[in-house]
């Protein structure tokens, strides 16, 4: 079940991908739950993830630790949106 605020944090993480990775309105816009994330989008290197992280972390109010940012969760932009719900409060 999806959380009451999950349209709002869809659209943090949207507009982070965007502002962080220099990512097109259009382009942003056109992200889906299936569209591919690191591995897939060039922008996106291990360079570029602690940066977004970190913008998640404070857009959203959330701690993301170390041992919990891995591959599934940046896998696609589905996995990243689920991820952030899950961490912010209720």
């Amino acid at each position: 079940m999806l959380p009451d605020d999950y349209d709002q944090i869809d659209s943090t993480v949207r507009a982070t991908l965007r502002d962080v990775l220099g990512l097109s309105e259009a382009r942003a816009a056109s992200l889906t739950a299936d569209t591919a994330l690191f591995g897939a989008l060039p922008e996106l290197d291990s360079m570029a993830v602690a940066g977004l992280l970190t913008e998640i972390e404070e857009r959203l109010g959330i701690l993301i630790e170390d041992d919990e940012v891995d591959g599934e969760m940046l896998e696609t932009y589905g996995s990243l949106v689920r991820f952030a719900a899950a961490k912010t409060p209720r």
